[in-house]
């Protein structure tokens, strides 16, 4: 089987697409099948995917998505389906039907609301509310497009249950074509990272006398971070935070950090490469996730294999994965006294922490790549007609 995969980001970038798509296109190279990926990255020429990666670096974004839809129009008839990991979608769709071949989209967010929310133009309503409003023209014409790339694709994948009842409950999508599949975790399990907390912290220059709050997110507006320095503010002074990620937030949190009396406490460490990312979590003694929007997040996932406490938002997919009080502490990312409540309770009590672990490694087969990709995989095989030695049995 030929599968031309598109995607919104690549590695070095950070997001979970940049975790999802090379992860499943090693797989499904390793099960034999040709892979190509298209993708916006800032590295004209990464290097060391055993699949063919072409990139498109510059320009401003509706250049960079006419550019894509040229690309992918070029490429797709060399592919018999296309695996379009976009919420901007139009274009991808619309380039491989051009083309006359089955398309495949994994659904991460409804793109309608994240692209209000970040233009203002729903107020800051949160995805829930956002479902059951009208918000003017600009949203339903976002929303009427969305449902035509939608329409144009054979079969939609979602990563939670919460993203398919969404397609299913408020957009019309017929409940045959939205599947539920995890997002798998693909890194390092518990017992591969060798390094224990203590020598994690020595490995990144860390002050073993302090404590560490780890946030590990794109720096958007809905991830929150604001929330968790507003919670650091009533925090002993040797609770200190690490925002590992980049973004259009990074210089309005800097300042927030400073005008809250944070500055010397919390540090921004940038991209952090991937390969130093499960060194900062073994670090860390919480990591938290405050975003007031998840599908199925990917960093809760390599948190949870790594054996970190964990305090997520209670919103959207991330219940799926942490259950309050059982494997982590659920939280409103609107409010920072619930999340400064939670982070005194894990800091102030280890045994606690370790039960979280405890739970959590036992959820972590759910989200295996084997299982989860064997289930793309058999969808993809099913859109190009191909024969899947061995295909995991497809879940709603």
């Amino acid at each position: 089987m030929r599968v031309l995969v598109t995607s919104p980001v690549f590695p070095p970038d950070l997001g979970g697409p940049a975790v999802y798509v090379p992860s499943i296109g090693r797989f499904l190279t390793e099960r034999g099948h040709q892979v190509k990926v298209i993708a916006f990255c800032s590295d004209p020429s990464p290097e060391g995917y055993p699949f063919e990666v072409e990139t498109i670096s510059s320009g401003s974004l509706p250049l960079r998505y006419l550019r894509a839809f040229l690309r992918v129009f070029l490429e797709a008839g060399k592919y018999d389906v296309v695996y379009v990991n976009e919420h901007l979608a139009l274009l991808h769709v619309l380039a491989a039907r051009l083309r006359r071949r089955p398309v495949a989209i994994r659904i991460m967010v409804d793109g309608a609301w994240e692209i209000a929310h970040r233009k203002g133009w729903c107020g800051g309503d949160d995805i829930v509310t956002f479902q059951g409003k009208d918000y003017g023209w600009r949203v339903r014409l976002t929303r009427f497009l969305q449902r035509r790339w939608w329409g144009g694709c054979s079969h939609i994948i979602a990563c939670s249950e919460f993203l398919r009842q969404i397609l299913i409950q408020h957009h019309g999508v017929a409940a045959e074509k939205v599947q539920r599949i995890f997002n798998g975790y693909h890194g390092p399990r518990a017992e591969d990272v060798a390094a224990t907390r203590e020598e994690a912290r020595e490995a990144l220059g860390l002050d073993p006398t302090q404590r560490y709050v780890l946030t590990i997110c794109r720096l958007m507006n809905w991830k929150r971070v604001d929330n968790i320095l507003r919670a650091l503010v009533d925090l002993p002074e040797d609770v200190q935070l690490l925002v590992a990620g980049d973004g259009d937030m990074l210089e309005p949190w800097k300042a927030l950090a400073a005008e809250l009396g944070l500055a010397g406490r919390a540090r921004f460490l940038g991209n952090v490469p991937h390969a130093e990312i499960p060194t900062y979590i073994r670090a860390a003694d919480v990591f938290v996730l405050n975003s007031e929007y998840e599908g199925l997040s990917h960093t809760l996932l390599e948190v949870m294999n790594l054996g970190t406490p964990i305090i997520a938002s209670g919103v959207c997919g991330n219940p799926e994965v942490i259950e309050d009080g059982v494997n982590g502490l659920l939280v409103d990312p609107r409010d920072p006294g619930s999340l400064r409540e939670a982070l005194a309770k894990l800091l102030g009590d280890e045994e606690l922490g370790r039960r979280f672990v405890a739970a959590g490694l036992e959820r972590c087969p759910q989200f295996t790549r084997e299982g989860t990709f064997s289930q793309v995989e058999a969808v993809l095989g099913r859109l190009a007609g191909a024969q899947i030695e061995n295909p995991s049995r497809t879940l709603t």
